[in-house]
């Protein structure tokens, strides 16, 4: 099936089952990683290994995403774009049920490795995918819908996945897994439309793309931005806790993940006309949360409505940091939105380490103020990155149809 045809016929309406395909694809990828972060004391359990060790199910699979990803998104170029899709989602099939399967820890890290490796795979494919489906002028709602699995996965994904590992055990979490990604087999197979590979004089090096005016600013702005981010997610247990919600984690959480929903909405309403004003508003807002619960962290609701104005601020993030990235790049946004995931996982990476010294030497109170920094760090990017990488005006205006697949 080639349902680009019938997308061609009808430009303005939005492919809405093939967005949510990748929607799907995305939430498979969070869920994935994130899964045993909630299932910890049964794997240790049922592995006969310890917490720690359990936890580097998650360690592997980021590391597949940080090393694999440049290299398969090069060595994919040449084919055709629903096979690739279709290779990530095999990939997930079969290494999240080896994870079910084995009882074997050093096979389950190997089989955690590659599914990392798909994730990333797929991050690289699927902002690039949403983009091409659509004209110029929808790119970036069509990007919005296609991420919308991000934060419902982020705010759901662990508590669904704790619940279920409760209910049915470990494995047979892991196992249902398996089954959505058949799922989202025929799914892919019914509604995506397909692609032709890139053509071989449009493919552009690595160090081509690198030095493209405007792709390594918008690349700082994603590691600032997300390491200001994640050292406050990673470690919102200890912050909340001296404001006496240190078991109500979920419920804020939860607040988060629900006012990201509504960030992902506000930003397809405004990433064409306003891409650049919409990142500038999201890093102030994000920075002024940060200020004050610098100075009230310790009262409740100020967490509850920090939370708030922090995922709505949070929420487009993804949406509007890939259509910058991919604008940018042109004919290399395939291979600049690979370097998006290294970007992005590193910092992740790094936040774990950033908020563990500040925990450690400075307390919780400590990360508010770090954030600032951070955040200002990625505003002072973005305000002079207006020639190349966040321009002002409408994004539509003289920007390619298709950024090169």
């Amino acid at each position: 099936m080639t349902p680009s045809i019938t997308l061609s016929a009808a430009p303005d309406r939005l492919p809405i089952g093939a967005l949510l395909a990748l929607a799907m694809t995305g939430f498979i990828c969070i869920v994935t990683e994130t899964l045993p972060a909630g299932l910890l004391p049964l794997i240790s359990a049922g592995l006969a290994i310890s917490p720690s060790m359990a936890g580097q199910m998650v360690t592997a699979y980021a590391l597949g995403s940080v090393l694999a990803v440049i290299p398969m998104t090069i060595a994919t170029r040449g084919w055709r774009r629903r096979n690739v899709l279709l290779l990530t989602v095999v990939g997930f099939l079969l290494f999240n049920s080896i994870t079910a399967l084995s009882s074997h820890y050093g096979v389950i890290l190997v089989a955690r490795f590659f599914a990392g490796v798909a994730a990333g795979l797929a991050w690289s494919l699927l902002a690039g995918y949403a983009r091409r489906m659509v004209a110029p002028h929808q790119q970036g709602k069509a990007l919005a819908l296609a991420m919308v699995g991000t934060p419902i996965a982020l705010s759901l994904g662990v508590p669904l996945g704790t619940w279920l590992g409760g209910l049915v055990g470990w494995r047979t979490t892991f196992g249902i897994m398996s089954a959505l990604t058949l799922v989202l087999i025929a799914w892919v197979l019914v509604k995506v439309p397909d692609y032709p590979p890139q053509a071989a004089h449009q493919r552009m090096s690595l160090r081509t793309v690198l030095t493209t005016p405007g792709v390594r600013p918008v690349l700082a702005v994603v590691i600032s931005w997300m390491l200001a981010h994640n050292v406050l997610y990673t470690y919102i247990a200890p912050f909340v806790a001296p404001a006496g919600l240190g078991d109500r984690v979920d419920l804020v959480l939860l607040v988060f993940g629900i006012a990201a929903l509504g960030g992902i909405w506000v930003t397809a309403k405004l990433v064409e006309p306003l891409l650049r004003k919409t990142v500038l508003v999201s890093l102030a807002a994000f920075a002024a949360v940060s200020v004050v619960f610098g100075f009230l962290s310790s009262v409740p609701e100020v967490i509850y409505i920090g939370m708030a104005v922090w995922g709505l601020s949070f929420g487009g993030a993804a949406t509007l940091l890939q259509t910058a990235l991919a604008d940018a790049a042109g004919n290399g946004a395939d291979v600049a939105l690979s370097l998006n995931v290294v970007a992005w996982n590193s910092a992740i990476a790094g936040s774990g380490v950033v908020g563990g010294v500040l925990l450690d030497r400075w307390g919780v109170a400590s990360f508010p103020w770090a954030m600032v920094v951070l955040v200002g760090v990625g505003f002072a990017i973005v305000w002079g990155a207006r020639g190349h990488g966040f321009k002002s005006g409408s994004r539509a205006a003289g920007r390619p149809a298709v950024a090169g697949h």
